[in-house]
């Protein structure tokens, strides 16, 4: 089969379009006949050597997979042709790879594989954090930081499905109507003044702040959180890690709240089951998840490189067959 391997540690550049021996599942394990996989910091950070857990060299990446079983062992939870996403580690960017049936979640109804492979990381990612950790109620105002992002749009979507108003906050220009297509209901730009402009639509703050972003925004970031608000940390994509001034969260008695739904999963691992239930009701009732940019297997080191410079707004995938 192809596969895009990983050979060196060096980003983008360090992967090669190869044939590599077909997976053999071990005991217990199902064969999926890959379509899509999602494109994620995680991969990324992979290329790099940067990301918290490390595979040997070599080694194909790729998380956010979905895909049509077409092996499956007898008595096990799925069958030959279900339409499946996969929670995997490692090994999306190929045309198949073999999981346990546990790391298997059903493609909702109505979505394409490229839907299903978006789905992945960023929505889990975006419910974690608003629901499980932030605890939106309707009516509430969350403002969300880096909203051109995957994480970022997922974010929208899923406050405005957990009936939030939602202010986009955003850097790249030329990005409104992609925002207002998500479900933003207001958008800021990131420059000079951005928070007065806020003010001007939630003049006590946001209740809930999404960061995934951090770097030198924080600060004027937690200003904007309303009194009993929560900040949400989900990670660095601006690649600074900033510091908290306690005194703003004890005397307008906010919360400061970390959001790592990857590191969740490993205590907690029946939460991405959990999730997925509650977004498959979401999608149900409307939500449609959003593919912005498309890419094919051989063009993965682009990919990568786009998403490392900022050139893809919204959520991008790989498709790898039909």
């Amino acid at each position: 089969m192809k596969a895009q391997v990983l050979t060196a540690e060096t980003g983008p550049e360090g992967l090669e379009l190869t044939d590599v021996a077909d997976p053999t599942p071990a005991d217990g394990q199902v064969l999926v006949d890959i379509k899509s996989c999602g494109i994620c910091f995680p991969d990324l950070l992979m290329s790099q050597g940067r990301y918290q857990m490390r595979a040997p060299l070599p080694f194909t990446p790729g998380t956010e997979v979905a895909g049509v079983v077409r092996e499956a062992p007898e008595g096990s939870s799925v069958k030959v042709g279900d339409k499946v996403l996969v929670a995997s580690f490692i090994g999306g960017f190929a045309e198949q790879v073999a999981a346990s049936p546990e790391q298997l979640l059903p493609l909702p109804d109505g979505l394409s594989f490229e839907q299903g492979a978006a789905m992945g990381i960023n929505y889990q990612t975006a419910l974690f954090a608003l629901k499980t950790r932030a605890k939106v109620e309707p009516g509430e105002t969350v403002g969300v930081l880096g909203a051109a992002g995957g994480v970022g749009t997922a974010s929208i979507m899923v406050a405005k499905a957990l009936g939030a108003k939602v202010i986009a906050i955003v850097h790249r220009k030329g990005a409104d109507q992609l925002l207002r297509d998500a479900g933003a209901d207001e958008v800021v730009q990131l420059e000079e003044g951005w928070g007065d402009e806020l003010k001007k639509i939630a003049n006590k703050g946001v209740d809930v702040m999404i960061d995934p972003s951090g770097g030198d925004v924080f600060d004027e970031a937690l200003r904007q959180v309303a009194p009993d608000g929560r900040y949400v940390v989900i990670g660095f994509a601006a690649g600074g890690i900033p510091t908290v001034k306690l005194n703003r969260v004890l005397f307008r008695n906010i919360a400061v709240v970390g959001a790592a739904w990857g590191e969740y999963v490993r205590t907690h691992p029946d939460l991405p089951a959990k999730l997925h239930d509650e977004l498959a009701q979401m999608i149900a009732k409307g939500l449609s998840p959003m593919v912005n940019t498309t890419y094919t297997l051989d063009q993965l080191p682009q990919a990568l490189t786009d998403l490392a410079q900022g050139r893809i707004l919204g959520k991008a995938v790989v498709k790898i067959a039909d």
